[in-house]
């Protein structure tokens, strides 16, 4: 297989949101990566490209809608055709809305669905035949405690992270003898947010005695499973503060 070598190599991150998810892009493009990153709103992408960009990055922001499949094929030949091969992607949206099950609407339950599980289908399934022609590539699942059990309240949640956590499982034996590393991240415990700081403030007064995740810490992580070799995978990571309860 020939290897182009100058074009530069690419970070996808799609969810990339003011915390895990920009983290991730900034960590990937400290060591020289290009992040390419997404969220339904482009401008509110902007305040993380310029931050990589300040810092000697190179960062490209992308309005998409993970959820429509002529928006993802036309993202990934953009960003494949005119930036660089992704070589490491990483999906991190969540849609974590709560409801009685006594309460909640089909609609509301397919729209969980299709934004934290159909939406990581369509767009690691994109990536992965890029990344099977050249033998090469990481592919990364941000999850929760909700895809290992599912709590009350939390049944359109908990279905839709099963589902995401069952995709990375099947994708990671059919993918692996490719030379192509998926793994699933299971974040479990409250991080470090504007969200957490205004509504959940006792909560966030635990960040002193790191009672909360960092977003640093988790795209820390996220490199280190980037970076392994492959005779030592890992498929799925814990992390949670010291103090949460599981």
């Amino acid at each position: 297989m020939t290897v182009d070598t100058n074009k530069k190599k690419v970070v996808l991150v799609i969810g990339a949101g003011d915390a895990t998810g920009g983290a991730i892009a900034r960590r990937f493009a400290r060591e020289g990566y290009v992040a390419c990153v997404t969220r339904r709103s482009a401008d509110k992408l902007q305040p993380l490209v310029d931050s990589i960009r300040q810092a000697g990055g190179e960062a490209h922001g992308f309005a998409s809608d993970a959820r429509k499949e002529e928006d993802v094929v036309a993202l990934i030949e953009e960003i494949e055709n005119d930036i660089g091969p992704i070589e490491a992607f990483v999906f991190n949206i969540g849609a974590n809305v709560p409801c009685s099950i006594l309460e909640e609407t089909a609609r509301k339950y397919f729209k969980i669905w299709e934004m934290a599980c159909f939406s990581g289908f369509l767009n690691a399934r994109e990536v992965a035949i890029r990344m099977a022609s050249r033998k090469r590539g990481t592919i990364l699942f941000t999850g929760a405690t909700a895809g290992l059990r599912g709590a009350s309240h939390f049944a359109a949640f908990a279905g839709a992270k099963h589902g995401i956590r069952a995709l990375a499982q099947s994708m990671a034996r059919e993918l692996g003898p490719m030379n192509i590393h998926v793994a699933h991240v299971v974040v479990d415990g409250a991080i470090d947010t504007d969200f957490i700081r205004t509504q959940f403030p006792e909560r966030y007064a635990l960040k002193s005695e790191d009672g909360i995740l960092d977003p640093e810490h988790i795209a820390e992580n996220y490199w280190y499973l980037h970076r392994q070799p492959r005779d030592a995978w890992t498929f799925e990571l814990d992390l949670r503060p010291w103090n949460e309860r599981w």
